[in-house]
């Protein structure tokens, strides 16, 4: 059923607001007619953490995310299953997820924390961005340090032969020179469009999905969707 290539929201680290983003995107998309699901193939720290639940609240459908996979331990994907003394093999995870694309016309894949975050097995998120053909949208954080782990991440993703669609600096306020001058070095650094968004609630999470991912939607560029390897009619 898929008409559009997957998209990846990945993170240059842990904490930088994919979730978020994700969320707003998807809504952003289902808001404009495409039929958009977010996917989240494994989800650590469960319960509390939940962001399959967090997307579908932000988009107000049960139907606009899922999860396949929910470990207890809030720890990296392949780590958190040797804890819990859980099975988890990277096939049943990207089998799980390309069944979840093929059923899905504008899929969104969320990353679990960075790129290089071992999954299963020998195997890390990179991998799967790289195995399910995804294009990626990068999120990062707009302080202090981001240049350096936003560059490297986008190296890595470039390295797998990965498109970059762009780069979502999160929680952007403007109150430092680090931050006002970030997204420009970002795109002379790296040759990808820089998109802002504003601190929404009282930090990451924090406030009712449906505003925070409606902010998003709002802080991003029309021009967004446009780079997006989305089917049009």
């Amino acid at each position: 059923m898929t008409a559009s290539r997957p998209i990846a929201v990945v993170g240059s680290g842990t904490g930088v607001g994919k979730t978020v983003v994700t969320a707003g995107l998807t809504r952003l998309l289902r808001e404009a007619g495409h039929d958009a699901r977010a996917i989240k193939p494994a989800q650590t720290g469960h319960p509390p953490d939940d962001d399959a639940a967090f997307v579908a609240t932000a988009c107000a459908e049960p139907d606009a995310a899922t999860c396949p996979r929910y470990l207890e331990p809030a720890l990296a994907p392949r780590v958190a299953a040797a804890v819990a003394d859980e099975e988890l093999a990277y096939e049943t995870i990207r089998a799980a997820c390309e069944r979840e694309i093929e059923a899905t016309p504008v899929p969104i894949v969320e990353g679990i924390g960075g790129l290089r975050v071992p999954l299963a097995g020998d195997r890390e998120v990179i991998d799967l961005v790289a195995d399910i053909g995804a294009a990626a949208v990068v999120v990062t954080r707009s302080g202090l340090g981001t240049l350096n782990h936003t560059a490297l991440s986008i190296d890595a993703l470039e390295d797998r032969g990965i498109e970059v669609c762009a780069v979502v600096v999160n929680e952007y306020a403007g109150e430092t020179v680090a931050e006002r001058t970030n997204p420009d070095e970002l795109e002379r650094m790296t040759g990808h469009a820089v998109e802002t968004v504003p601190p929404l609630g009282d930090g990451e999470r924090d406030g009712d999905p449906r505003e925070l991912a409606a902010g998003v939607g709002d802080a991003l560029s029309p021009t967004l969707l446009e780079r997006l390897p989305i089917e049009r009619s």
